[in-house]
């Protein structure tokens, strides 16, 4: 299957990609509270940069944007230095990593706010669900609606947070206008009620994704800019009256911009879950559909399998495809998907937070091969190596194989 279209290289802008595959943003909670990724985030990111392109988890743009435990920021000098050092591991390993940002508005709770104040949106509409946070799930809480020269001041942040990812070696940026978020909320009239310019009629309320999108194009360059839309999804009580006049607005204008790409989450995803068989609204708003409005690169997410990978890449209705839980629990996914080797299944358990388990310890056909030969007898182990967030990007395959072979034998 390396002759395959998947494989080939393929160009998004100013990012160059040595592949079709997509690593898309995953939300994986295991930052420091300073919002700096964890120690054993570049290895995390490295293992997994067989992707012609890695999209990192949602990195929030302000303090105030944060929306659960554990999640990474790039508003600081810390932070920057913490990406820093994932770019570099990526960059090693041969590939090319953007930052999606990220603010989560009132998909957020004062106990992630700084002063326990309460989170902000378009309008105050809450969100009919729950919120996980340390002490567990509790009910989502009306956000206090922005005034004009507060949401002037996000448009700041999010361009001061692609200056910092530039600093932090990042290849470009991912606008987060998908799943329910702060931008997403106001694009769709279920959370948006707003009677000035940012809210009424579809111009209005795409507004502040446009304006956004402009800045950044201002700090790091169009081509280095992406945009992620998901309009089919409902996660957190987003619909629209019109998805398709909404949808067709927002994607002529991103098309106008002539971005990096546009990365559409597919029809039949809710959040990390999958739909259920009940017709939506905007369920044939597809790639399909997006394609036949959108001459630049696009990006799909959302319940690819090989095959379907195949066809849409082929049928140039994708340029590149996001497999998003198989990255997880595969990290050398085009390798397995080439020699039709089985996919293991990501632990559900481990996906928020935690520990290295069910993060760095999924295994690669090399860390099973070296496995092997260690039961075999065929090769020595190498004193003192073991897997962990010190683990050098090239000697990980033989340190997990070490250390599944000694716990076997214990």
């Amino acid at each position: 299957m390396h002759n395959s279209p998947l494989f080939d290289p393929v160009r998004l802008g100013a990012l160059s990609l040595a592949n079709r595959f997509v690593m898309p943003p995953m939300t994986r909670s295991r930052s420091l509270p300073d919002g700096s990724p964890g120690p054993s985030a570049p290895l995390y990111y490295s293992q997994r940069a067989s992707a012609g392109l890695i999209i990192t988890e949602g990195t929030v743009v302000c303090a105030e944007g944060v929306g659960g435990p554990g999640i990474p920021g790039l508003w600081s000098d810390a932070q920057v230095q913490g990406w820093k050092r994932v770019t570099d591991a990526v960059h090693d390993a041969g590939s090319t990593i953007v930052t999606q940002l990220w603010h989560t508005g009132r998909a957020s709770h004062p106990v992630f706010q700084p002063g326990g104040k309460t989170p902000v949106g378009p309008s105050p509409v809450a969100i009919d669900g729950l919120v996980f946070t340390d002490e567990g799930r509790v009910p989502f809480v009306a956000p206090r609606p922005l005034e004009i020269d507060e949401i002037q001041e996000i448009v700041t942040q999010f361009a001061k947070a692609g200056e910092n990812a530039m600093a932090a070696g990042f290849d470009g940026v991912e606008v987060h206008a998908a799943n329910g978020y702060l931008i997403d909320q106001f694009l769709q009239d279920s959370a948006n009620r707003r009677t000035d310019r940012y809210g009424g009629g579809v111009e209005n309320r795409a507004r502040l994704l446009l304006e956004i999108v402009d800045a950044l194009a201002g700090t790091v360059g169009a081509d280095r800019v992406g945009v992620r839309i998901s309009p089919s999804s409902v996660f957190q009580d987003m619909t629209d009256s019109d998805p398709h006049a909404l949808f067709g607005h927002v994607v002529d204008e991103l098309a106008a911009r002539d971005l990096a790409y546009l990365h559409l989450v597919e029809p039949g995803i809710i959040g990390n879950d999958d739909h259920t068989a009940e017709r939506r609204p905007a369920d044939d708003i597809d790639s399909a559909w997006a394609r036949k409005r959108y001459p630049g690169r696009l990006i799909a997410t959302g319940g690819y399998g090989r095959e379907e990978a195949l066809r849409a890449v082929e049928s140039g209705t994708v340029d590149a495809v996001g497999f998003g839980r198989d990255f997880i629990a595969n990290p050398d996914l085009p390798e397995r998907l080439a020699r039709d080797a089985e996919l293991r299944e990501a632990l559900r358990p481990t996906f928020f937070g935690g520990d290295d388990r069910g993060y760095l310890d999924y295994p690669s056909l090399e860390a099973e091969r070296l496995l092997s030969e260690l039961r075999e007898g065929r090769l020595e182990p190498v004193p003192g190596l073991e897997l962990n967030s010190a683990t050098p990007p090239d000697t990980w395959h033989l340190a997990w194989a070490q250390q599944r072979h000694a716990a076997a034998r214990d």
